[in-house]
């Protein structure tokens, strides 16, 4: 296994940041008073295969190699492949988290520790730029990339025109200057498309708080409040005193990197999980909402408390809600990365 995947030093950043909400009298870059200049839409090739490439549907591609290694150009193809999902992708080894089930989440209340086998997560959070191309490719009408469940409120997915997309997105098409911060306004469900689109899922919980707490087994048995150490620091993650007041690019805030070079796991967006929110009160009685939640988890650019930006604070958000400050990343089973053994 390359150790390529544990130092990742590339950075998908981009030198633009918004900062509308810096207690100035400018709107947020994601509200609809702001300036709004849509995105170029992107041509796509005819052919099959190099379509597949410009989507950055790579490890769709890695799943049928014997299929597209006949292909003109297929051989390379493939090598970029496994060279961006390289890239794109971290190795978080194998640990134990343990996480609270009580809304009180008081020392002595009851506690299920989980061991998480290693996996593979995405270094950042898919952008508005990613985002797009499953939009355009029709990703709101693929229904295999949905639950059946959820196909009578698809037609609920629009954009603040009433478009396809994600909710503070216009006429299909998000803010050119925000292609590289983290696509906000999608539902949990819209989170989950996107990541079967593309061949991959969401992380559950607990894969989320190893990547973030980094807690391995060795002897050392380290426990640490966040990806870079123990204590808060705002020049580390985008948080509300961090003073950004709005979402910033991707590969901001390296220094606030796990020691895998996974960026912000803290600030900048909450981000969906795959688990279903569940909490139980003091006396261990289970507390139901009306509607079905999933965990977020990480904190945001307006998060004010710093408990609530630590590795470990967990809440939960209606599977359907789509606000201006949830995002999410991408995992993977170990198992099913062929690429990692190609060359």
């Amino acid at each position: 296994m390359g150790l390529k995947l544990f130092t990742h030093k590339r950075s998908e950043g981009h030198p633009l940041r918004e900062r509308a909400h810096r207690k100035v009298d400018s709107p947020s870059p994601h509200s609809p008073g702001s300036g709004f200049e849509p995105a170029p839409c992107e041509s796509l090739d005819s052919d099959p295969l190099k379509r597949l490439c410009q989507q950055g549907r790579y490890n769709v591609i890695l799943r049928d190699e014997a299929k597209w290694r006949a292909e003109s150009q297929g051989e390379a193809i493939l090598k970029k492949a496994r060279r961006e999902m390289e890239r794109r992708m971290a190795l978080v080894p194998a640990g134990s988290v343990t996480i609270c089930n009580t809304l009180s989440a008081q020392p002595g209340s009851p506690e299920e520790e989980i061991e998480v086998p290693p996996f593979l997560l995405d270094v950042h959070c898919v952008t508005n730029a990613r985002f797009q191309r499953f939009a355009d490719a029709g990703g709101y009408d693929a229904l295999e990339c949905w639950p059946e469940e959820i196909w009578p409120h698809l037609i609920e997915l629009k954009d603040l025109t009433g478009q396809p997309g994600p909710r503070f997105w216009r006429n299909g098409r998000h803010n050119a200057a925000l292609s590289n911060h983290p696509v906000v306004g999608v539902c949990w469900y819209e989170a989950q498309a996107y990541a079967l689109w593309i061949g991959q899922r969401l992380p559950t919980e607990a894969e989320w708080q190893m990547a973030a707490s980094w807690h391995i087994k060795s002897s050392t048995d380290i426990m640490r409040r966040f990806p870079w150490g123990d204590a808060m620091d705002n020049k580390r993650c985008n948080v509300w005193s961090s003073r950004h007041g709005t979402t910033v690019p991707i590969g901001d805030y390296a220094d606030g990197a796990a020691p895998n070079q996974v960026r912000q796991l803290v600030g900048n967006v909450w981000e969906w999980t795959d688990t279903e929110y569940t909490i139980a009160d003091d006396l261990g009685r289970p507390i139901v909402g009306e509607m079905p939640m999933h965990v977020t988890r990480g904190g945001a650019f307006d998060t004010y408390f710093e408990t609530q930006a630590t590795n470990y604070f967990r809440t939960g958000q209606i599977a359907l809600a789509r606000t201006h400050n949830t995002g999410f990343r991408c995992a993977m089973d170990l198992s099913e990365a062929s690429w990692i053994h190609g060359d």
